[in-house]
C-alpha cells in the first residue's frame, strides 16, 4: 500500500430545497388557503477519524466530494426530506486546514472524532409562512440556501508512542521488524524506507505501544532536503524520540557526530521536539569491531545524561531488555499526559 500523507480536496455541502407555493383545494373548504411546505436542509460534509486508515492515498484518486441536496417542499405543508450528510473517513492524526485562509479547522487525533467542514444550506419556507390577515394569498416562497463549499488541505501526522530517527541505513527498519510484527522492506542500500512505517509492540507483561520509523534524515532536513519536513512532522505527536546510532562506523566518533546532527535538525524544525523524552538505541553491536567502539559512545552519552540501550536487530541481542525498559518509560509518559 502506497503511503500518502498530504492531500487537497474540494467539499460542497448540499443546497437547501426551495419552499413550495401551493393552495388548499378541498371539498367543503370554500376559501382554502396557502399550504406550501418547507424545503429540506442540505446535507453536511463531515470528516471522521478512523484508526483503521493509515494513508490519504484514496484522496489522490478522488478529490471532489458533494453532500446531498434537500428536497423541495410540497403541497399540504409537506416538508421536503433533508439531504443526507456525507461522511468522509480519514486516518486518525489528520490535520484539516482551509486552503484559502490557512486556518486550522480541526486536528483529528481520536478515533471516531468528527468535524463538519461544510454546512448544508437551510431549506426555504413554503408560502403558508407568509400568510397574514391582510395578505391571505401569498404567491411566493423562499428559495433554499446554498451549501458551503471550500478546498481543504489534509495533512497526516502519524500517532505513535515512539519515533525512531536516524541517518539512512542505520538499521531502523530492521529494528522495527525485530521489536514488532511489522515487516518493512530491508535492503543493503540507503533510503530503503521511503515513507514512515508503523509497528505495534507488545512487551512480556502485555504492555503495548506503537513505534514509527521515520525515513533517514539528511543534514538540512528541516529545510526540506530529502523530504525532511515531510518526515519530521510525523514525530510531533510522539511521547518519546529514539535516536538510532550505527556502531559499525569505522570512525568511533561518527555515531556521536550523527547524534548531534540529528538533534540540530529537530531543533531547527521545531524546538519543542527536544522537550520530549529522548533516548538512544545503539544498533549493530553483534559486529566484532563494535565492542571496541562502544566504550567511547557510552562515555559520551553518559555525559549527556540520556538513556541508551545496546541492541542487535540482526541477532536480537538486547531487544527484550529494550522493549521492557522503554515500556516503563512510555507508561509513565502516558500517565503524565492523562494528568495534564
Amino acid at each position: 500500500m502506497r503511503f500518502v500523507d498530504e492531500a487537497k480536496i474540494y467539499v460542497k455541502a448540499g443546497d437547501g430545497g426551495r419552499g413550495c407555493v401551493s393552495f388548499r383545494r378541498e371539498k367543503y373548504v370554500p376559501h382554502g388557503g396557502p399550504d406550501g411546505g418547507d424545503g429540506g436542509h442540505g446535507g453536511n460534509v463531515i470528516l471522521k477519524a478512523s484508526s483503521q486508515l493509515h494513508t490519504l492515498l484514496d484522496f489522490k484518486y478522488r478529490q471532489h466530494f458533494k453532500a446531498q441536496h434537500g428536497q423541495h417542499g410540497r403541497g399540504k405543508k409537506q416538508t421536503g426530506k433533508d439531504g443526507k450528510d456525507l461522511i468522509i473517513k480519514v486516518p486518525t492524526g489528520t490535520l484539516v486546514l482551509d486552503v484559502q485562509t490557512g486556518k486550522v479547522l480541526a486536528d483529528l487525533t481520536q478515533d471516531g472524532q468528527e468535524v463538519i467542514v461544510a454546512r448544508g444550506g437551510r431549506g426555504g419556507w413554503g408560502n403558508w409562512h407568509f400568510a397574514t390577515p391582510t395578505h391571505q394569498v401569498p404567491r411566493h416562497a423562499q428559495p433554499g440556501e446554498k451549501g458551503e463549499e471550500r478546498w481543504i488541505l489534509l495533512e497526516l501526522k502519524l500517532i505513535a508512542d515512539i519515533g525512531l530517527v536516524g541517518a539512512p541505513n542505520v538499521g531502523k527498519s530492521s529494528l522495527v521488524a525485530a521489536i514488532s510484527a511489522a515487516r518493512p522492506k530491508v535492503a543493503e542500500y540507503p533510503f530503503t524506507t521511503l515513507y514512515p512505517q508503523l509497528g505495534s509492540v507488545e512487551t512480556e507483561d502485555h504492555f503495548r505501544f506503537v513505534v514509527a520509523e521515520i525515513p533517514g534524515l539528511l543534514e538540512g532536513a528541516h529545510t526540506g532536503i530529502g523530504l525532511g519536513t515531510r518526515f519530521l512532522r510525523h514525530i510531533e505527536r510522539t511521547i518519546l524520540i529514539a535516536y538510532v546510532l550505527d556502531i559499525s562506523q569505522i570512525d568511533p566518533q561518527q555515531p556521536l557526530k550523527a547524534f548531534k546532527k540529528l538533534k540540530r535538525e529537530l531543533k531547527a524544525y521545531n524546538p519543542s521536539l527536544l522537550t520530549k523524552q529522548q533516548v538512544v538505541i545503539i544498533n549493530k553491536i553483534d559486529l566484532p569491531e563494535a565492542k571496541q567502539r562502544l566504550a567511547i559512545i557510552k562515555k559520551a552519552l553518559e555525559k549527556e545524561r540520556i538513556p541508551y540501550w545496546c541492541v542487535s536487530a540482526l541477532t536480537g541481542e538486547g531487544i527484550e531488555v529494550f522493549k521492557k525498559e522503554i515500556g516503563k518509560i512510555l507508561n509513565e509518559g502516558r500517565k503524565k499526559s492523562y494528568q495534564a
